[in-house]
């Protein structure tokens, strides 16, 4: 019911590319917006990348030109295409949903277990 449950994370060298996914119930999608976030070792929990139900999406500088964060709501399914990886981009990553907040802050409801991601140099 009330569950994301992410996949596609892994092991990539330097310049890779990884396809997160998230999904869950119907009710954490519809009319929820939704957001990416990762950890890294010794790093505070940072937003990557959000989009909104009516489509807006925002990233983190950081990553702008190499992450796209997409959703099929028809598929329950939040999408995260990383290109271009870099070690620094190793961390836990996490989907979130909630039906108001939108943003990269971490004031999201509803938050995933994580999902390891490891970029070798």
């Amino acid at each position: 019911q009330k569950q994301l449950l992410e996949s596609g994370g892994g092991s990539v060298q330097t310049g890779g590319s990884l396809r997160l996914s998230c999904t869950g119930s119907e009710y954490l999608y519809t009319n929820n917006h939704m957001g990416w976030f990762r950890r890294a070792p010794g790093r505070e929990r940072e937003g990557v990348a959000a989009i909104a139900i009516d489509g807006r999406v925002m990233y983190a500088d950081s990553v702008q030109d190499r992450f796209t964060v997409s959703r099929d709501n028809a598929k329950r399914t939040l999408y995260l295409e990383m290109n271009d990886l870099k070690p620094e981009d190793t961390a836990i990553y996490y989907c979130a949903a909630d039906a108001w907040y939108f943003g990269l802050k971490s004031d999201y409801v509803y938050w995933g277990q994580g999902n390891q991601v490891t970029v070798s140099s």
